[in-house]
């Protein structure tokens, strides 16, 4: 399958985007904002070196650490996108990095996204940026057409340790390789994807960091079927449901404050995550 160009402003999207379940790329960042924005990050992990915990943070909350990573997931190509999947009302669930080193045999199997997150509804899209180049050779994401349609299917918990999801999840059905879309990235691109399509990535062969934040957006109507509450921040239109904590810009980049409270919202999530597992 051919992958045209996608302006987010126009009406193709919402219709590639219902009829596959992904379009790919949109173009958001030039070339010089988008080396910034991975410097800004780059600078980061150095300032953190030896500090595991705060890196670990770091990698799933950029947005809330980095006011860099906030301007971002507040992007106006990004929100036309997603408004175009979900409608005006937007929060950003999570915003976590995928990150595969140079020559690193990372994979990450073929899965849903919203198998294990708790929420109570399918109304949620990923936005996948990419920092640094996202092709074949480095693992980027590849997609199965039109497997959004599917509801969440059986998974497999691997935790294999080859494999960057949380659970080491994998759709516990056949996928026919043949059929995948690979969805490749310039540096300053995106993808967006449906939380039901089937998707996976393979290692990372070349000599340069596979970096990508994958956004996700949902509406406020959605809620935890838990009950909890965890830290999601508002980017468009209004909330209606106060189903989430609405949190603030970063205080500061990299502030105490700011960690402190994505610290106790990992705590939460962390429960959310594994539900009903014996680890």
């Amino acid at each position: 399958m051919a992958i045209a160009e996608m302006n987010p402003q126009t009406s193709d999207l919402g219709t590639t985007y219902n009829e596959n379940g992904f379009v790919c790329p949109i173009d958001v960042l030039p070339e010089a904002e988008t080396r910034a924005l991975r410097l800004d990050l780059e600078t980061a992990e150095a300032e953190l070196a030896g500090d595991a915990e705060k890196l670990k943070l770091l990698y799933s909350y950029p947005d809330r650490l980095l006011p860099s990573f906030d301007r971002l997931i507040r992007h106006p190509t990004l929100i036309a996108a997603a408004t175009a999947a979900l409608g005006p009302d937007l929060m950003v669930w999570s915003a976590g990095l995928f990150i595969k080193e140079a020559r690193s045999p990372k994979i990450v199997s073929w899965h849903q996204d919203l198998t294990y997150w708790g929420l109570d509804d399918a109304q949620e899209t990923t936005l996948w940026f990419a920092l640094s180049p996202a092709t074949k050779e480095s693992g980027c994401m590849r997609f199965a057409p039109g497997s959004h349609r599917q509801r969440i299917l059986p998974h497999v918990d691997t935790f294999a340790d080859d494999n960057l999801l949380s659970r080491g999840q994998e759709i516990a059905v056949e996928v026919d390789e043949a059929d995948a879309v690979a969805a490749e990235l310039k540096p300053g691109q995106a993808s967006m994807h449906h939380g039901h399509l089937f998707h996976a990535s393979g290692p990372n062969v070349t000599d340069d960091r596979r970096i990508g934040a994958a956004i996700r957006y949902i509406v406020p109507s959605m809620k935890q079927k838990s009950g909890g509450r965890p830290l999601v921040a508002l980017v468009s239109g209004e909330d209606r449901f106060n189903n989430f904590k609405i949190a603030n810009t970063p205080e500061a980049r990299l502030s105490d404050t700011d960690f402190e409270r994505c610290r106790e919202d990992a705590k939460l999530r962390e429960k959310l995550l594994f539900e009903g597992v014996d680890r």
